[in-house]
């Protein structure tokens, strides 16, 4: 890496607390571990991190108000929660907290490092991508607009909704765009209504796109969406 990335780790299981710190250490991370989660919600105030790692189940303060807090300072960091706990009401309530990924113990050390890597690709993809248009097949989407438009001039103005997942299935284009981190970010809260809502906007962007027979969104069974695009053509 060029730039060492910075993780904000906090968990109250000593030994593993340390396991973990110097196995990504080796890895070419800088990792600050704190205890618990007062411990944990003064220090990051202090520093800037590029993602975090709670353990859910912490004295003082859980991961899932930890989280809470986090988010009231920096929206957008990818948060990562180690648990025990897995049942479906705590997964759910773990993403309603904030959580970008949920790895449930006992893990491996390699199938974290391996979740981080991909969220950090996801975030350094979004930077990049935000720099301008989108630009596939005949059309021309300009996230900063709201607006779809084809190479012959005729323009679309997208509502907020279809622009914010737009922006996200081209972010992912030709890759799985997950479902439940749509509606996180999009809706703010996994729920079945939410759920509901984002496949209608889904249809409407499908009618929107169908000009062009090379793009599909295609539904992946339990997982989410994938935008099959095509290169942009030529003027």
């Amino acid at each position: 890496m060029d730039e060492k990335v910075r993780i904000f780790m906090c968990e109250d299981d000593e030994n593993l607390g340390m396991l973990l710190r110097e196995y990504l250490q080796a890895k070419g991370f800088i990792v600050d571990l704190f205890p618990d989660g007062e411990a944990g919600e003064k220090a990051f105030s202090k520093e800037k991190y590029d993602l975090c790692i709670l353990d859910v189940m912490m004295p003082k303060k859980d991961g899932f108000e930890l989280s809470k807090d986090i988010r009231m300072m920096n929206v957008d960091i990818p948060i990562v929660f180690l648990t025990a706990k897995t049942m479906k009401e705590d997964i759910v309530e773990g993403f309603k907290s904030g959580a970008d990924d949920y790895l449930t113990k006992p893990f491996s050390m390699e199938e974290l490092l391996l979740r981080i890597e991909a969220i950090l690709r996801r975030v350094n993809g979004k930077k990049l991508a935000k720099e301008g248009p989108f630009r596939f097949g005949k059309f021309i989407f300009d996230w900063s607009k709201q607006t779809l438009k084809t190479k012959n001039g005729e323009q679309i103005k997208l509502t907020t909704k279809e622009n914010d997942l737009l922006t996200l299935l081209c972010e992912n284009q030709n890759e799985l765009l997950d479902r439940n981190a749509a509606l996180k970010k999009i809706w703010g809260v996994v729920d079945y209504f939410n759920a509901r809502s984002m496949d209608v906007y889904i249809t409407k962007l499908r009618k929107l796109l169908k000009d062009d027979d090379r793009i599909e969104i295609l539904n992946i069974h339990s997982k989410g969406y994938k935008l099959i695009t095509p290169p942009a053509d030529e003027d």
